[in-house]
């Protein structure tokens, strides 16, 4: 019997020490998950500080489940749960309750309320928990949503007003799609071709229930016209509908949504990649119109929990901020929404006909051709350069705020006093970078110079191919991101002879242009990596949205088509690069975030509404010249760019007898020269 017993205790520490080698291993790849896909590093020692994985909003932890576990071992001070992750983080009051919840959480098997399935906690210390204040984003301009339109009673009667069951073919179409149930009124929307029959409308149109409601949206204005469309969908837990547009030739400008049965969050997305997540409380009516009905994508994701703020647990109208510490968890309800629209009938004429089937193929065509000599060269530039960053300057600078490492590197290296000239500033966001030296910064945009006037920072206007400096007078100079913008091979060269210029001997100069090569030694710059992911915009030199091309050829490359031009062709194709230059082309328009096939070319850029002056115009290529709607939201610019092949950028600065080239090197995406004048 004692045998036995001692077995079965061997038995017993071999299954707790194979458990806890189990929890060792778990908790270790958790370690280096988080580092590799998060930059969360994990520490051995003990803090105040843990982080717990598998209790995220992504793993459909709620907030309130995981507050409950985590106050049993103290005072919880912080509680962190990032939107769609599967960890949280936990500060809590000394670092012996992080020890004594560690200890107790690390390896623990519990179950998720309401969803019923196992997880098991693995947790580990870390050295600080921060959380950054959410910027509360706006609705898209043109939306509104009404709290509490309806009665609980009439939200009653018009659910019952509605016959899933019985046989209504000869009153309406009713369809089971993948992800809801779907009834027409008035006119029955025809999902393979996205319109509506407008010569066919169904018998008894849209049922007298809704005229009372319909009544008060006329009287509160939020409708001018009375429907004669109305959709009914009905969504299950875990149902949705995918993001999209409705159509502009088919529907007028009001379309409005009731949510009825319960609240749902809806997604709302513009082309620039801004997205909006909305709470639709039970009850309330969405009002689209304008911007947020003809150029925003909305949808409504598949899925059985959405993250709100716990805060107003779904009580309140309004977008859902990204803050870590106020997210959790709601559980979705079955929703029906009677959505009303006015069937069109005539074409769509909106401000925003690269989404409008009304006006495909419509567009003004200018498509400008690669410049053949100075007059041409310079005019290009003028239009799709000068004008378009005067334009889009506030935009620009907002994005333009983190520096970059390398940059900073060589502006921190220069001796303590330097004179240094920043030719093409922008915003000015290396203007202050060190302190020890006296840094002036000219750009040819009036309006970015401006900004950089209201940071006390020291710039003017000027072109970067006449600065009006002293020559020798600058111990350095930079250019960022300014070369790759004049259009000639003669007008790069004349840039670069420019910084060399205001150098006195041994000055140095960093040269930064952006490169054809945006996948470099099997990595892909930031580029090409967020092609998806927009969140350090403000990390990028060069952003746009994707646009198709204005015309079907795209050429391989642009001519430079001059005697110079075909030299620094001929010595580049010795140093291996591809590009050829191609004779009369017209220039083609990138599509943002994807590999370059032609050295010259113009880039999107989608102002975003709030950040355009008034009374300035948009020269852009997507909305007719003499309309006066050009004038208003959401204009498409395009900028003149050539993009730089490998050796091009030091092959022109050796055609200059008086630099020598003290490194080069490629920088995410970008061509770099540090030169010295001899």
């Amino acid at each position: 019997q004692i045998a036995s017993i001692e077995a079965k205790t061997s038995e017993d520490d071999l299954k707790v020490h194979k458990m806890k080698k189990k929890v060792l291993r778990k908790q270790v790849r958790a370690q280096h998950t988080l580092m590799r896909h998060e930059g969360i590093e994990c520490i051995s020692h003990a803090t105040q500080n843990l982080v717990i994985a598998n209790a995220g909003l992504g793993n459909e932890m709620s907030r309130h489940q995981l507050l409950r576990i985590v106050e049993e071992y103290g005072l919880v001070e912080m509680l962190l749960m990032p939107p769609n992750k599967p960890y949280s983080f936990v500060k809590y009051g000394t670092t012996e309750e992080a020890k004594k919840a560690f200890d107790a959480l690390n390896g623990k098997e519990l179950t998720l309320e309401d969803v019923g399935h196992n997880i098991t906690l693995y947790v580990n210390f870390v050295e600080k928990v921060s959380c950054q204040n959410a910027v509360p984003t706006s609705l898209p301009p043109g939306l509104l949503v009404i709290e509490k339109i309806i009665s609980p009673e009439e939200e009653r009667r018009m659910l019952e007003s509605i016959d899933w069951i019985g046989d209504e073919e000869t009153q309406n179409a009713q369809k089971t799609l993948k992800h809801r149930r779907v009834k027409h009124f008035g006119y029955e929307f025809c999902y393979d071709n996205n319109n509506v029959d407008k010569d066919k409308p169904l018998p008894g149109g849209i049922p007298e229930i809704c005229d009372v409601f319909l009544e008060k949206c006329l009287k509160q204005g939020y409708i001018k016209h009375k429907p004669d469309q109305l959709t009914v969908n009905q969504y299950e837990p875990g149902q949705g509908i995918p993001p999209h547009i409705d159509t502009h030739s088919a529907f007028e400008d009001e379309i409005i949504s009731l949510s009825l049965g319960a609240e749902i969050v809806m997604d709302f997305k513009h082309p620039d990649g801004c997205t909006v997540a909305i709470m639709l409380p039970r009850c309330s009516l969405l009002v689209m119109t304008g911007e947020s009905r003809y150029l925003w994508t909305h949808g409504i994701t598949p899925r059985k929990y959405d993250v709100i703020q716990a805060s107003e647990l779904g009580q309140k109208v309004g977008t859902i901020t990204a803050d870590a510490g106020d997210l959790t968890l709601n559980r979705r309800e079955t929703r029906t929404s009677f959505t009303f629209r006015k069937v069109r009938r005539g074409p769509c004429s909106c401000i925003y006909p690269s989404v409008c089937d009304s006006q495909k193929g419509q567009q003004r065509q200018v498509q400008p051709s690669f410049p053949h000599d100075e007059v041409e060269a310079s005019k290009l530039e003028q239009e799709y350069v000068h004008k378009v960053y005067e334009e889009i300057a506030t935009h620009f600078s907002s994005t333009r705020h983190s520096p970059w490492p390398r940059i900073v590197e060589f502006l921190r290296s220069l001796p303590k006093g330097s004179v240094v000239a920043d030719v093409g500033c922008g915003n000015g966001k290396y203007l202050g970078i060190n302190e020890d030296l006296y840094m002036v910064g000219c750009d040819r945009s009036r309006n970015l110079v401006d900004i950089c006037g209201e940071k006390n920072q020291e710039a003017f206007v000027c072109d970067a191919l006449r600065v009006p400096l002293r020559s020798g007078s600058c111990d350095a100079c930079v250019s960022v991101a300014v070369i790759h913008h004049f259009s000639t091979a003669e007008r790069r060269l004349a840039a670069i002879r420019e910084l060399v210029r205001l150098l006195r001997p041994g000055g140095t100069a960093l040269i930064y242009v952006w490169a054809m090569e945006q996948e470099y030694k099997n990595q892909k710059s930031k580029y090409l990596k967020e092609k998806h992911n927009n969140k350090d915009k403000e990390e990028q030199i060069h952003t746009g949205i994707s646009q198709r091309l204005i015309s079907d050829q795209m050429p391989d490359s642009s001519s430079q088509n001059s005697a110079h031009s075909d030299l620094l062709f001929n010595e580049l194709k010795d140093e291996g690069c591809n590009a050829k230059p191609a004779a009369a082309s017209r220039l083609p328009v990138h599509t943002n975030r994807t590999s370059f096939h032609s050295q010259d070319l113009l880039v999107p850029w989608h102002l975003k509404a709030s950040t355009k002056k008034k009374g300035e115009g948009a020269d852009t290529v997507l909305i007719p010249a003499d309309s006066k709607e050009s004038q208003e939201l959401s204009p498409v610019f395009h900028r003149y760019y050539h993009v730089f092949c490998e050796g091009e950028l030091e092959a022109a600065c050796r055609s200059l007898d008086c630099v020598r080239i003290q490194k080069s090197y490629y920088d995410q995406g970008n061509w770099c020269v540090v030169l010295e004048k001899l």
